[in-house]
């Protein structure tokens, strides 16, 4: 089940188009249209949880389309993407009803994070209600922070390690940037948190290292990936 449904109005194809795909491995459902006119069409005819609206457009630009949208609907979220970091820009964006705004060129994760702050203070985020995990030979119970191998305990998790391996586990033989993870788990990516998760990883491969079809490994200058069946 797909975490929210988002309307992306941009019409550079190619960044919508890598904006699209991104989130959508993030477990979004992403509609991309490339003009004014064509996102408000696509809006009336859907329902969606959060809207990402280029400033510059053609045929209806993105000030006017979120003044369409907020006449349609006053409570969906809507961030702004623009090339423009003009004061009056960013105030008009706000005036209009927005509720981020965020300045070209940017950083996937950061927009990703901005994308989930909204959406779980209003309420959009659907979380992943899953709390055991299976792992090769392991059972992890994220509620009971264990890790075992049929009846026999691993490992009782501290909470820092559950929470890590729980991001992990939920994104099994995917990349897990490690920006995203410092912040979901650490709360900011300083360099002191960065060390400290290294650390950890350390220790949960550690653990993992009983079966020796589970690895975790590191993606270079990406982040991490969890995954199983790897050769031995």
């Amino acid at each position: 089940m797909a975490k929210a449904k988002i309307l992306l109005a941009e019409d550079d194809i190619n960044l919508g188009s890598v904006l699209k795909q991104y989130l959508t491995a993030k477990g979004y459902n992403v509609d991309l249209t490339t003009d004014g006119e064509e996102a408000f069409k696509t809006f009336m005819e859907n329902e969606y949880d959060l809207c990402i609206l280029d400033v510059s457009m053609p045929k209806k630009d993105g000030f006017t389309l979120g003044k369409d949208i907020r006449r349609i609907n006053s409570k969906i979220p809507f961030i702004y993407l623009t090339v423009r970091s003009m004061k009056e820009d960013v105030l008009r964006g706000f005036d209009i009803g927005a509720d981020d705004y965020i300045t070209k060129p940017f950083n996937m994760e950061e927009l990703l994070m901005r994308i989930e702050a909204i959406l779980r203070r209003t309420g959009r985020l659907t979380e992943s209600k899953q709390t055991v995990f299976q792992i090769g030979k392991f059972t992890f119970d994220s509620v009971r922070q264990t890790l075992k191998i049929g009846d026999k305990l691993v490992q009782k998790l501290t909470t820092k390690e559950n929470e890590l391996l729980k991001l992990l586990a939920s994104n099994m033989n995917e990349v897990v940037e490690r920006n995203y993870a410092l912040k979901l788990v650490w709360g900011d990516d300083t360099f002191f948190n960065a060390r400290s998760m290294d650390v950890y990883i350390t220790k949960l491969r550690k653990y993992l290292s009983a079966d020796p079809s589970v690895k975790i490994i590191n993606v270079h200058s990406v982040g991490f990936k969890l995954i199983t069946n790897a050769e031995e």
